[in-house]
């Protein structure tokens, strides 16, 4: 057995001790994602923070899971990780992705934070008291462009300081503390930015704008001024570019995907009790929207066979900075977000033709529309054209294979 496997093996028999000590880790998601569905109608309506789910998140210790054991956490993997934004997204879209954005967050600190204390503090943090994490990576007009920063951080003995126009902050008003995006220093160049892993005490915020969309209405993604005054500890070691490329991008992506799976997943339980219930009241007769539904469940098989295939990749090489940077596997995790919006939103869709009117309504047991607005965003969120852009550039690069089962 080498060190890693040694070190796995570790892992996996403290997760064992720690979950042996309590509820399992499906069973605690499983109370949060029944507070989460019988909020989400509300949540959505009147497009407020999923305060009730992340209170039974909190008790239920899942905002630390993926924190080292030796912090105070579970060491949770990303397929624990995934399972818990899947089973949220069956139950609220907005929960799910708040949950997979902090996550995201959390990654960043437990994957580069260690041997910098006031990261490992942060860590602490999370565990013991369950802080939740915010994101600050889009800015003024840079249109979802996350590796280039407007603002810079000045430096003033063993202070920093940061003014940045944070056009959207999700659950930034809820959250514990902040982790932000900005350039180095006044001097540098756009891409040359900085992490930083921001306390409450840390920053303020003044709202800018309102969150008044069609859906995700309840990650209450605001516009703020961002302004940060604390010590310089809070800047993380390593450059952003090698964080985004390591551990940002693929926990975004694979996070992201799996509550729109989630959600698509919920529409696709709902067209299926539909058309057993058409079925049913028919003499067993299938209606003509069953073609829908088999739609439905196709493309929710791929979904989630796409998202399985990127996160074993993953998982195989997560430690591996040499196959993390190829061309090949950010190509992959890249274009894991753009197929697997997608698929979303074409499973919803194809659930909500099964369903027919019943789907469309708002006010019915079969209603899907709540399930369509909230996946209409995945495209849209770091838009899918900037993406299959920057990748068309980076591809050009690789041949194409000459036989199937070519690498």
């Amino acid at each position: 057995m080498n060190v890693r496997e040694a070190a796995a093996r570790a892992v996996d028999e403290a997760q064992q001790v720690i979950f042996s000590q309590g509820p399992s880790l499906p069973e605690r998601t499983s109370k949060v994602a029944a507070t989460a569905a019988a909020d989400a109608e509300a949540v959505d309506r009147e497009a407020r923070f999923p305060k009730a789910a992340f209170d039974v998140a909190r008790e239920q210790k899942l905002l630390g899971i993926m924190i080292p054991v030796d912090f105070g956490g579970h060491s949770a993997s990303i397929y624990d990780v995934t399972d818990v934004c899947y089973a949220l997204g069956r139950a609220c879209t907005s929960t799910a992705m708040i949950y997979a954005m902090h996550q995201t967050k959390v990654a960043c600190i437990v994957r580069h934070g260690r041997g910098t204390p006031w990261l490992e503090t942060m860590m602490r943090h999370v565990a013991n008291d369950q802080w939740l994490l915010a994101s600050s990576t889009t800015e003024g007009h840079n249109g979802g462009n996350i590796r280039s920063s407007a603002a810079a951080v000045g430096h003033s003995t063993d202070r920093i300081s940061l003014l940045r126009d944070a056009t959207v902050i999700s659950y930034g008003a809820e959250a514990d503390g902040l982790v932000t995006t900005a350039r180095r220093a006044d001097d540098a160049v756009s891409s040359d930015q900085v992490l930083l892993a921001l306390a409450r005490q840390d920053y303020s915020l003044r709202r800018t704008q309102g969150w008044e969309t069609l859906g995700m209405r309840g990650t209450c993604s605001s516009g703020f001024e961002l302004k940060v005054d604390c010590p310089a500890d809070r800047v993380f070691p390593e450059s952003y570019e090698k964080i985004h490329v390591q551990t940002m991008m693929p926990f975004a992506h694979l996070t992201w995907s799996s509550a729109w799976a989630g959600a698509a997943a919920a529409a696709v339980e709902r067209a299926h009790r539909f058309i057993r219930k058409a079925a049913r009241s028919s003499g067993g007769q299938m209606p003509p929207a069953a073609a829908h539904f088999t739609a439905a469940k196709r493309s929710l098989a791929k979904l989630r066979a796409v998202i399985n295939a990127n996160m074993d990749a993953f998982a195989r090489h997560e430690h591996d900075e040499r196959v993390l940077s190829s061309l090949d596997f950010q190509s992959s995790i890249n274009l894991l977000k753009v197929e697997a919006s997608e698929l979303a939103v074409q499973t919803v869709m194809s659930a909500m033709r099964a369903c027919g009117l019943s789907g469309y309504r708002n006010d019915g047991e079969f209603t899907i529309g709540r399930h369509l607005r909230d996946v209409l965003s995945a495209p849209i969120m770091i838009n899918n054209d900037r993406i299959l852009a920057s990748v068309a550039t980076a591809t050009l690069m690789s041949s194409v294979p000459v036989s199937l089962r070519d690498e």
